[in-house]
């Protein structure tokens, strides 16, 4: 599907603060185009208690609101599809950064916004600087106010105006004292809280200084003058890794950078507590919110992957964060020290976040507890066969140290054999208590007359458990090295099959079946011709279950799966737009051209990790690539078949 309509235009009404007048202004505006003959509607206004403001909306027409029920109360929201068919030249939407109720199609006011505006719909909307993303640690700090309803910082540099509205201070404060922003109860405690003066300089100074960087940004953009900066950012899952990933895509845009936000995939990630894993989430989505290119390395080696990658990729410059540190007698390594030893030509900005405390890390007892039955049956084998061996040894030579050694053997072999560390530590314990009662004078007790015998056992205990604990680390190694060149195997197979595919039919089912090869989901493939959907293909395991597909292949998925084709970005499960549906729905596209139309099946609010989202992208572009080549090979011959054609016609009449 090739994207031919016109984009609209995007105007904010920019203000550091509430009642600085942006609605008023751009009810004033839109006044003007009616005069000018432009079709203006009201899309959304938030009712103000403001007369002079409300007055403005007389003479303009409204689209009706849409009520939405929520936790037994009704509230009304903007009907972004009132106004896709109502389709104006111009629309106002007040309040860009507001959060739409549960169930609207979006999360955000914002996402509503853009959608007009890929529809060709020009649109008038507010903001104010604290709504902004990158913002938002300073404003906090400045504010003490937490604000929770922000946009990307891309919208506001990519609008096509940004219509500044600035008043003094002054005039402000007795515009709030005169009950024209809030009503008279809450004034006293406005003004003791974020509408203190010094709050009011601090917003209206950022206000005023992020206007000017976005014209800088522009100016710099016609000019070409961007140098070779690339940022990286550490993401991790500490809640103040968002401040860094914030400061980070600061100074991207300050030195007009390529800006990347690196995630090393660890063995231990499976086995992190729920709610870290949401907060690992919440800072990969907040990377992905201010435009952050995401990728993701393989390794329990945090510091050497991040060098890696920085070498390979000619970062410049690496942002990480350092919280609270407990003081104590022994330093610690930290990543940065290791960073700085081993890519020491590589710039390192440390964010401190003074304000967090420690943290202490709970020690997960399951993860120790854990058993699995085949690792129990070959723990006990290699045991009974340690202790019988041992007692056939000492029969031959009666030497304590013999036995010893081939139980520390046996040790090795069971971290060789068992993933589980309940496994060592029990060899370990069965071992010391085998030795003692049966080969350590006097026998058959668990008496100790020499201590020597004491500290040859903590030696063992705390060998055996040290290479077991080294041998599991190898292991984890492994299967992550393992999982890297899964990733290379697939993504080579997936490039090898399509090329050997002649029709479009036959590149469609193999895509589905690689797909659910790697993902093990339900695939529901759209393919798109004339640009429309065609009827669906369905992959999955369970293919016979006829109502089991049915859920995937609804009226409300298939609107998800338009909505996807006509806006040409991803929409349903895991995402801000119709997260309701059974599926994840991305575009197969090449730029603006949409091949075909994609479902991988989530259940609610579940994500696909960062690993197969990485390797989910790489293979929709091997696939589009080969759509598109089937595409050309196709206009090529029509082409072809047309000359031929044309030179018979000829022929003939000669």
């Amino acid at each position: 599907m090739e994207n031919t309509k016109k984009k609209g235009k995007l105007t904010i009404f920019f203000g550091y603060c509430a009642g600085v007048g942006k609605t008023y202004t751009m009810l004033n505006h839109a006044h003007q185009k009616y005069v000018e003959n432009v079709d203006v509607v009201i899309g959304y206004i938030e009712p103000h208690d403001r007369k002079e403001t409300m007055d403005l909306v007389v003479g303009l027409e409204q689209i009706p609101t849409k009520s939405i029920k929520y936790r037994n109360h009704v509230l009304t929201e903007f009907d972004i599809d009132a106004a896709l068919a109502r389709h104006p030249q111009l629309i106002l939407v007040d309040e860009l950064a507001h959060s739409n109720v549960p169930g609207s199609r979006h999360k955000k006011r914002y996402s509503d916004v853009e959608e007009l505006l890929r529809a060709g719909i020009d649109v008038y909307t507010t903001l104010n600087v604290q709504h902004l993303e990158s913002l938002h640690d300073i404003v906090e700090s400045i504010t003490r106010v937490k604000v929770n309803e922000r946009i990307p910082d891309h919208i506001f540099d990519n609008a096509d105006e940004i219509q500044l509205i600035d008043i003094e201070i002054d005039d402000l404060i007795n515009r709030l004292k005169d009950g024209k922003i809030y009503s008279k109860n809450k004034i006293k405690t406005a003004l003791e809280n974020f509408f203190n003066t010094d709050n009011l300089i601090a917003l209206r100074s950022i206000a005023l200084r992020r206007c000017a960087e976005r014209i800088n940004l522009i100016a710099d953009a016609k000019k070409k003058a961007f140098t070779k900066e690339h940022i990286l950012v550490c993401l991790g899952t500490s809640p103040t890794n968002e401040k860094v990933i914030r400061t980070a895509y600061r100074m991207a845009q300050a030195f007009h950078a390529e800006f990347t936000a690196l995630f090393v995939e660890t063995k231990a990630q499976s086995s992190l507590p729920q709610k870290t894993l949401l907060q690992l989430q919440a800072n990969l989505r907040l990377a992905k919110h201010l435009g952050a290119d995401i990728v993701s390395t393989y390794g329990n080696d945090i510091p050497y992957q991040i060098s890696q990658y920085a070498k390979t990729s000619s970062v410049s410059k690496l942002v990480i964060g350092r919280s609270y540190q407990k003081p104590s007698l022994l330093k610690k390594t930290t990543i940065v020290d290791r960073l700085s030893s081993i890519a020491p030509d590589l710039e390192i900005y440390i964010i401190p976040d003074t304000r967090t405390e420690h943290q202490k890390q709970s020690l997960n007892i399951n993860n120790y507890l854990q058993t699995d039955p085949k690792e129990t049956f070959i723990t006990a084998i290699i045991l009974m066969i340690t202790t019988l061996l041992c007692l056939l040894l000492y029969q031959i030579n009666p030497i304590t140290t013999n036995t010893i050694l081939v139980f520390i053997l046996a040790a090795c072999v069971i971290g060789l054999k068992t993933i589980c560390p309940i496994y060592s530590i029990l060899a370990a314990i069965y071992s010391i208590l085998a030795i003692n009662f049966l080969f350590v004078e006097p026998r058959f007790s668990f008496n100790i007359h020499s201590s020597q015998y004491t500290i040859i056992f903590i030696c063992m205990i705390t060998v055996s458990y040290s290479i077991s604990a080294l041998t599991r680390q190898l292991k984890k190694e492994n299967i992550l090295a393992s999982l890297h060149a899964h990733s290379m195997d697939v993504l080579l197979e997936t490039s090898q099959k399509l090329q050997l595919c002649n029709t479009y039919d036959e590149i469609i089912n193999e895509c589905c079946f690689q797909l659910y090869k790697m993902l093990k989901r339900t695939i529901i493939l759209y393919p798109v011709k004339n640009d429309e959907l065609q009827d669906p293909t369905i992959y999955t395991e369970n293919a016979a279950n006829s109502f089991d597909n049915n859920v995937y292949l609804s009226k409300n998925e298939k609107i998800v799966a338009q909505w996807v084709l006509e806006n040409n970005k991803n929409a349903g499960a895991s995402t801000s737009t119709l997260p309701n549906a059974k599926a994840l729905y991305l575009a197969i596209r090449k730029k603006e051209t949409i091949f075909a139309v994609i479902g991988i099946a989530l259940a609610q609010k579940e994500e696909l990790p960062q690993y197969e989202k990485s390797l989910l992208k790489a293979m929709l572009n091997e696939i589009a690539l080969a759509l598109d080549a089937m595409k050309q090979q196709e206009l090529h011959n029509e082409t072809i078949i047309k000359m031929n054609w044309q030179s018979n016609v000829e022929g003939e009449d000669t």
